[in-house]
């Protein structure tokens, strides 16, 4: 371990990493707060505080400049170091699995907005909103992604404030269109209708519930998007309510895709079609770190550049 390292296992040492947390929402030629100030926030004396500063100019991580009465200014940051130096460690965010170009292109807006805020960021992919949100509330990640949708109800079931909405991104974000997918020669008012549902999918399976209201006689068909040629094609279901990005290729010629029914159907598709972003509220440290600097039209952007083709996915 270098000289370097072993300073900053220092008590001045730790107070210039709690310093960096704070520093990190600190634009250049910025006012910075008075010494004791930031000695109130961090429990330590002033003579910490100096210390620490003095650290975090010699590591590279900042400059600042004296301006007499009117205070001490940072003249820049260097915010890849100031992360790096405050041992926060890296943002991981749970998206769906990466199966349609809309998906990777929202990873890698994601990434690149978060890359750009100088935050280090990794994604892992799981199936079903339901495991997202239990690795966000068991805290093994610190961000999901969802449909709006899911992301109010999420947020409904936790008023508390256990979570949050870091950001929406719009119709269109997280899936493009649902649509009735019907089966070559059935019919959707035939008597007995076989629907399949996805069971690991809440939003799947509230939105065919909801396409199909009403109908007493529909047979349900627990299936996921994997199985859905098979069960159409091997006459083991008729229809069922699906995202049409997840579908692509998968379905055959013998399968008619129809516009959802009514005015309510459509307004759950249209929020199922928004991709959120949820954190955990309190306590999130380098998600506060970095929040408001996501450039959120990067994101979108980028997404969009990618499912036109014009970028190749980087997540």
């Amino acid at each position: 371990m270098n000289r370097f390292d072993e300073r900053f296992l220092t008590r001045n040492g730790l107070a210039a990493r709690q310093l960096a947390v704070l520093l990190l929402h600190q634009e250049a030629d910025a006012r910075l707060p008075r010494v004791r100030d930031f000695a109130e926030k961090l429990g330590c004396g002033n003579g910490t505080v100096q210390a620490a500063l003095q650290l975090l100019e010699e590591a590279g991580a900042i400059e600042t400049t004296a301006r007499g009465h009117l205070g001490t200014f940072l003249v820049r940051s260097d915010r890849a170091a100031l992360w790096r130096l405050s041992g926060l460690g890296t943002l991981l965010a749970a998206m769906p699995l990466p199966y349609s170009r809309r998906y990777e292109g929202l990873a890698t807006g994601l990434r690149g907005a978060f890359e750009a805020a100088g935050a280090p960021f990794a994604i892992t992919f799981m199936r079903g909103a339901g495991a997202r949100t239990a690795a966000l509330l068991e805290g093994k990640v610190d961000l999901v992604v969802l449909s709006r949708f899911a992301a109010d109800r999420l947020l409904e079931d936790h008023a508390a404030g256990s979570v949050e909405l870091v950001a929406d991104f719009g119709p269109a974000t997280y899936v493009g269109a649902h649509g009735v997918l019907l089966r070559e020669g059935a019919s959707l008012s035939a008597p007995g209708l076989r629907v399949a549902v996805d069971p690991s999918s809440d939003d799947q399976r509230i939105l065919t519930e909801r396409a199909f209201a009403g109908r007493d006689d529909v047979q349900w068909v627990e299936s996921s998007y994997m199985q859905l040629r098979d069960l159409l094609a091997q006459d083991r279901a008729d229809a069922t309510v699906w995202n049409l990005d997840e579908v692509e290729g998968l379905i055959g010629p013998g399968v008619e895709v129809l516009p959802l029914g009514d005015e309510v159907t459509r307004d759950l598709a249209l929020r199922n079609s928004s991709a959120a972003l949820i954190g955990r509220a309190g306590g999130a440290t380098a998600l506060d770190a970095v929040r408001d600097r996501l450039d959120l039209p990067l994101v979108t952007s980028r997404q969009a550049e990618v499912v036109r083709g014009e970028r190749l996915p980087s997540y």
